[in-house]
């Protein structure tokens, strides 16, 4: 996804408009937990601004297949992402090196970046709902469940006699 900055360094265009469809294969999504990201649409402009600096302002939207976290059964999950900025300051904060061609911006890392970030920590199927979580002696501990057996529960009660 790279483009060409000339004519817009030379002043000859305003912006240049980005509407692109991309589908991400299965070796972009090697290492994380994505199972699938099809039909991604990515709209937006790049432009100079008052200070006469490339930014650009992106809107990613889509929707990403991930596993169920207890049945593992894929669940599509979708999102909406807006990324605005400087195209220096972006490249930046994901510590991309800047190549030494400024005529050219590729802006698929600020894409799959912003993309990687929207991934969240547990996604539930609705069909998981039903899904026995108990077992001949196994049970599947809740974030909300505490029983408080653990090893260093006396510790609490030791600090509270000190004071």
């Amino acid at each position: 996804m790279n483009y060409d900055l000339t004519r817009l360094q030379s002043g000859i265009e305003k912006e240049i408009l980005i509407k692109e469809t991309y589908s991400f294969s299965k070796e972009e999504l090697e290492g994380t937990e994505i199972l699938s990201l099809d039909q991604v649409t990515i709209e937006g402009r790049i432009f100079k601004n008052a200070l006469d600096n490339i930014e650009l302002t992106l809107t990613i939207d889509g929707t990403m297949i991930l596993p169920c976290s207890i049945t593992l059964k894929p669940v599509p999950y979708p999102f909406h992402i807006e990324v605005s900025g400087e195209k220096d300051e972006l490249l930046e904060e994901m510590g991309e090196i800047e190549k030494k061609n400024e005529n050219t911006l590729d802006i698929f890392p600020i894409i799959w970046e912003n993309i990687l970030m929207e991934i969240p920590m547990k996604v539930t199927s609705p069909d998981a709902e039903g899904v026995k979580l108990q077992g001949d002696g196994w049970k599947l501990v809740g974030e909300e469940e505490n029983d408080g057996n653990t090893a260093l529960e006396g510790l609490k009660d030791y600090y509270k006699k000190e004071v």
